[in-house]
């Protein structure tokens, strides 16, 4: 038998605890002393232990822990548990991340308002291509939204483009296209082809219209922190008197290899004279 203590001590946890948990009926001591109150605990109860504090980490309230355990779950059923709620805790780490990597990309252009450099901007037109591509649709056209679309649309692409022996002959190409009677919007993911159009490929092969006119920019970096880029293309087209005409397309120029701060993105964004 263990004191409270000496208990605590080899359960990795507080003495507070262990009362709290007492009070709960989720932790008994395996003998109370009469006399002065004193809980003692057994060896085999740091297996009730585990389980409350790995439940309880992985954001089971202890409600829930207690009917958990007073079901008696076994061991592999309570590993299955575990390894649910921790799938779905690191889903939220990574909504979590990307919102915070959106709400710093807002801020990073709040603080460069009014010092906007323009001169990176180029109008030229932009020839047609051959892709073979993916598609899918996203919720919206922020990044947040896009991002974890594009990236496996363009993992799968690659493997079926091995699997069919085709080799790109350039660097990729997104479009997107606004969905019919919503907000969302179709991503597709291309990647330039010297090939006819087959039913045997587990891809399409389009062409690409090309663009009369496209304003366009280079975006260094990573894709998360487009969004100065985006908005530094939309204070040129407007100071420079042209109107868009549509969803600005992405070429990747230098991506996907090595460290994301040296990867090139052009933007081009079809435009017209307002």
């Amino acid at each position: 038998m263990f004191t409270i203590g000496d208990f605590a001590r080899h359960g990795r946890v507080s003495v507070r605890m262990l009362r709290h948990y007492d009070r709960l009926g989720l932790l008994r001591p395996a003998a109370v002393d009469p006399a002065t109150g004193y809980r003692s605990y057994e060896a085999a109860q740091l297996s009730r232990l585990n389980r409350i504090v790995a439940l309880k980490d992985l954001g089971f309230t202890l409600e829930r822990v207690r009917s958990i355990l007073d079901e008696e779950v076994d061991a592999g059923e309570l590993r299955g548990m575990l390894r649910l709620r921790r799938a779905e805790l690191e889903e939220q780490v990574r909504l979590d991340t990307a919102r915070l990597t959106q709400v710093e990309a807002r801020l990073s252009v709040i603080e460069r308002e009014g010092a906007m450099p323009t001169q990176d901007v180029q109008v030229k037109p932009v020839p047609q291509v051959r892709l073979a591509q993916l598609s899918g649709e996203a919720e919206s056209f922020e990044p947040d939204a896009v991002g974890p679309v594009i990236g496996p649309l363009y993992q799968q692409l690659h493997e079926r483009m091995e699997k069919a022996g085709v080799t790109s002959t350039g660097p990729g190409v997104a479009w997107y296209e606004q969905r019919p009677g919503g907000e969302g919007v179709i991503v597709h993911a291309g990647c330039p082809v010297d090939l006819e159009p087959d039913p045997a490929y587990d891809f399409e092969v389009v062409d690409l219209p090309g663009l009369e006119q496209a304003a366009t920019i280079l975006h260094h970096g990573p894709m998360d922190d487009v969004l100065a880029s985006i908005q530094r293309l939309a204070h040129w087209i407007e100071a420079s008197g042209y109107r868009s005409t549509g969803l600005n397309r992405e070429l990747y120029l230098e991506y996907g290899t090595g460290d994301p701060a040296t990867w090139v993105t052009e933007l081009q964004e079809p435009v017209v004279k307002a």
